[in-house]
């Protein structure tokens, strides 16, 4: 699964890294959590590339209750072009979630241990996504997203046996592209030999931690040793973001 990821990369690269006509209007964020505003990337009905925020948890157009988002941070690639929830937005409206790392949490005997992966250059790169807006009988629509789950690379399989599907950047024109139908053969787990796994410490467990130090890695003797998890769970604070034009 992904439940938790961060993004500090300078706008400029980002901006760079994404094909965006300039850098967005970005703070670092290093605890990113479900049920918050993210950004991310689509394109605009001028074809363009763009930047937008949106919820993170997926509330069908269907839904009677956008609660159910809290539920749907996350979609299997292995059925998402069949489920009722995901499957016209997986048709229509994929998105693609700028990150510049994620966090996983390991059994070890002495406690679940958070993990951070990113590749090991430090650049950054983006998770597979799915948009949708959902119309309320009053009052604003609402714009969420969810993150594409895939099985596990060898480097993360010891961690969580679910990892993000993680869109290499030579095929994010294709994971864009409305008229690209069914894009399967990009689902599917990221070659490990480009990321790296290190453990951090405890305090990226409380999503009120927001600082840099939640990357940096610990000594593993320092680590709690292994017998997958979730993160603790904590309500997540509101992000705001700024004014955007209209989803879709």
């Amino acid at each position: 699964m992904c439940g938790r990821y961060e993004l500090h990369a300078n706008p400029a690269a980002i901006a760079l890294a994404f094909g965006l006509a300039a850098p967005p209007s970005l703070e670092p964020r290093y605890n990113i959590a479900p049920m918050q505003l993210v950004p991310v990337v689509r394109v605009n009905a001028h074809g363009e590339r763009e930047l937008v925020h949106v919820r993170w948890g997926l509330v069908p157009r269907w839904a009677k209750d956008p609660s159910i988002g809290a539920r749907m941070i996350n979609a299997r690639g292995e059925t998402v072009a069949d489920k009722p929830a995901f499957r016209t937005a997986y048709r229509r409206h994929r998105v693609l979630l700028p990150a510049s790392g994620f966090y996983e949490w390991m059994a070890r005997a002495g406690g679940k241990q958070p993990m951070h992966i990113a590749m090991k250059d430090g650049a950054p790169f983006a998770f597979a996504g799915l948009s949708e807006r959902w119309l309320p009988p009053e009052g604003e629509p609402l714009d969420t997203c969810t993150i594409l789950t895939t099985g596990a690379n060898a480097l993360l399989a010891p961690v969580h046996d679910r990892m993000p599907v993680i869109v290499a950047p030579g095929d994010y024109a294709r994971w864009l592209d409305p008229a690209e139908a069914d894009p399967a053969d990009l689902i599917g787990p990221y070659p490990p030999g480009a990321m790296r796994c290190e453990p951090v410490s405890t305090r990226v467990n409380a999503v009120r931690h927001d600082d840099p130090t939640l990357i940096e890695p610990i000594p593993i003797a320092d680590a709690p040793a292994p017998t997958a998890a979730t993160p603790p769970a904590e309500p997540a604070p509101a992000h705001k973001a700024p004014k955007q034009s209209a989803l879709f």
